[in-house]
């Protein structure tokens, strides 16, 4: 990325050399998401980064070499690469939280590809072991989406798991890259019923054969409709993956006494929150990103079979299409690029 508010490039530069703890990473996948767009879109001084920078946020690949004191890793282990970058030292940090660091404002960039050179390369520079996780027997190129189309509604779903209980209703708002995985770890981790919303008739199909029970469109039926569904009662966990106003609306609406509303898309959209705007006591949070941890599981998830990215693959020199299908809305899943065929 050359210029913001500017459309990616291709540009030739020298291979690099991991330097003292740093590891070397042949990339195998680099997964495409929206916040690609929303970079693309940003003026100059929204993010804390200097330019030109590569692009790509979800990586995974081989180690190609250990720079001078990194250790744990061999070369030629398939691994994928944790996505924030926080500072190392703060609490959340060294729990492993670094996608909500609190010196993350001062960061020269939110994660790989987001201000930091990433994975839309041949060959990235990982600064630390920590940041890696071990694939095992799991294909490079099916782990990329994990590390965030899965790890972030991942997340999500963790923090809500105490209204997640039997008898308990989801609802998920959005079945693209994020929303199909949702259904998978929704079905993997609680024995909620599963309501999914989608404005694509063929995502709806998809959510069903994923396991979700209700598939629905949005538009002005639909309240009525989780309330016919939920008898009345109204829904303890919504997942918006969108984020727009048409579905933090309805997701108020709908919110069940003590449930709970995990805004994880990011369309900008505004609702009034006040002490009246809802039921008793419904939290409304956004959650962002994931940990390390919720990396090392959803890897354990998808080692299990439990969890299988649905992924659109394009060759390096068919980064501008898988651009121009994210943004026109006909991806099938979660494109990953393959830098090194």
């Amino acid at each position: 990325m050359l210029g913001w508010k500017q459309a990616p490039s291709y540009q030739d530069v020298p291979q690099p050399d991991p330097g003292p703890g740093q590891v070397l990473l042949k990339v195998a996948a680099a997964g495409l998401c929206h916040s690609d767009l929303h970079v693309l879109e940003f003026d100059e001084g929204v993010m804390n980064a200097e330019l030109p920078f590569t692009l790509g946020h979800e990586n995974a690949g081989w180690v190609e070499a250990l720079g001078p004191g990194a250790t744990g890793f061999e070369i030629g282990q398939p691994v994928a690469v944790y996505g924030p970058l926080g500072c190392g030292r703060c609490a959340h940090c060294q729990t492993g939280d670094e996608s909500i660091c609190d010196n993350g404002a001062s960061m020269p960039g939110a994660g790989w590809g987001l201000g930091v050179d990433g994975g839309m390369a041949p060959y990235m520079v990982v600064d630390s072991t920590r940041q890696l996780a071990p694939l095992g027997d799991l294909d490079p190129i099916l782990a990329a989406p994990l590390t965030d189309a899965a790890v972030t509604p991942y997340r999500a779903i963790r923090r809500s798991l105490d209204v997640l209980t039997p008898g308990s209703f989801v609802l998920l708002m959005g079945v693209g890259g994020l929303g199909h995985l949702a259904v998978q770890i929704l079905k993997a981790l609680c024995p909620s019923t599963i309501i999914a919303v989608d404005a694509k008739q063929q995502a709806r199909d998809f959510a069903r054969e994923l396991g979700a029970d209700y598939a629905l469109a949005p538009g002005d039926d639909l309240v009525a409709n989780v309330l016919d569904i939920t008898k009345g009662r109204g829904v303890d966990l919504t997942l918006d993956i969108v984020g727009a106003e048409a579905t933090l609306t309805p997701a108020l609406t709908l919110a069940r006494a003590g449930g709970r509303i995990m805004l994880v898309g990011a369309a900008g959209g505004q609702v009034p929150y006040s002490l009246w705007a809802t039921k008793w006591e419904v939290q409304l949070s956004t959650s962002m990103w994931g940990s390390i941890n919720d990396l090392r599981d959803v890897i354990a998830l998808a080692e299990r079979g439990r969890l299988v990215p649905k992924v659109s693959t394009y060759a390096f020199d068919q980064i501008p299409e898988a651009f121009h299908a994210l943004e026109h809305g006909t991806l099938e899943g979660r494109a990953v690029i393959l830098p090194n065929g």
